[in-house]
């Protein structure tokens, strides 16, 4: 039994050091390895709390390839911490952003309320646009511009992407803004750049979050690669200090540009990765400014599932 005993407490250590610092497919993978249920049982189980949930979808979560967002699968989330024996808002901490602790390192908190508001209004204004479960595309390359006004505000971004499809008949890309805190989105303005014209645009007022349909005018393939442009124009919010990118699932390469207004300087700029919203920030590294066009840049060669972003202080 020696054997046994160690294993045991080889993924209770894992099982703490996921809960404590994520990713939360990370930890949810770790509570149901030291549990010992299949995923069938997890269902199982989660059918008694009034909770539906299929097996795809709990496997899904543990590999990281997608996240719980509906509000059904944050109710699930809360049912498999009781199921589980996990300690209250563990699992949800990971998927907020909150846990108990604000500071220099963390994202600002945000209650389990408000994530069920904000991802039950993206939901619904995806399902308006008849988004389905998988968009068909995987992204090969995804380069942000961001630009700061003048009055230290978000201006504007323009995102360049290319991506390459693995089913056939994809002929559209839906782009989510989402706004800093006192934006309007009725004043936001979508243009679509390159090798695409928007479409259908919903938005929702409360979160700041805007999703606007991007349309090929082309059917692609499965294997086929295609390059477009846009560029969300916002400037309706107030102070910005940081833009970060959340990557649920690996991808190709990314680049972010933030360029500032030369009038209005930060002091100092970082970049910073999180392997999770709840994480500690780390890989801090200063970025100085160019000379003439005042910006700083990040540059990741392959994306890793977590957080990436750059972060600037005003005088």
């Amino acid at each position: 039994m020696p054997h046994a005993t160690q294993h045991a407490d080889v993924a209770a250590t894992e099982l703490d050091t996921a809960l404590r610092g994520g990713p939360f497919h990370v930890a949810l993978r770790a509570a149901i390895a030291a549990r010992g249920l299949p995923l069938q049982r997890v269902q199982h189980h989660l059918t008694r709390y009034g909770v539906r949930v299929g097996v795809t979808s709990l496997s899904y979560w543990q590999q990281g390839a997608r996240r719980p967002q509906r509000p059904e699968s944050l109710r699930a989330v809360r049912a498999l911490e009781e199921i589980l024996q996990l300690p209250d808002e563990s699992l949800i901490r990971l998927l907020a952003g909150t846990d108990g602790r604000t500071g220099p390192d963390r994202p600002a908190a945000r209650s389990y309320r408000s994530l069920v508001e904000a991802s039950g209004t993206l939901e619904r204004l995806l399902g308006e646009l008849d988004a389905p479960p998988d968009g068909g595309l995987h992204t090969l390359g995804h380069h942000e511009r961001v630009r700061i006004g003048a009055r230290r505000e978000l201006l504007a971004r323009e995102s360049h992407h290319i991506v390459r499809a693995h089913r056939d008949g994809v002929d559209r890309f839906l782009a989510v803004h989402h706004g800093d805190p006192g934006c309007v989105p009725e004043r936001m303005a979508v243009h679509a750049l390159e090798n695409c014209r928007t479409g259908r645009i919903r938005l929702h007022h409360g979160t700041g979050i805007l999703v606007a349909e991007l349309l090929f005018d082309t059917r692609l393939r499965a294997g086929d690669t295609f390059l477009f442009r846009y560029a969300v124009e916002d400037g309706t919010a107030g102070v910005c200090h940081e833009y970060v990118r959340d990557f649920g699932v690996p991808g190709g390469q990314y680049a972010l540009q933030v360029r500032f207004d030369e009038n209005t300087l930060p002091v100092r700029c970082q970049r910073f990765t999180q392997n999770s919203p709840a994480a500690p920030r780390g890989a801090r590294h200063d970025l100085p400014l160019s000379g003439r066009h005042h910006s700083v840049h990040l540059v990741e060669p392959r994306v890793r599932a977590g957080v990436v972003g750059i972060g600037w202080e005003w005088e």
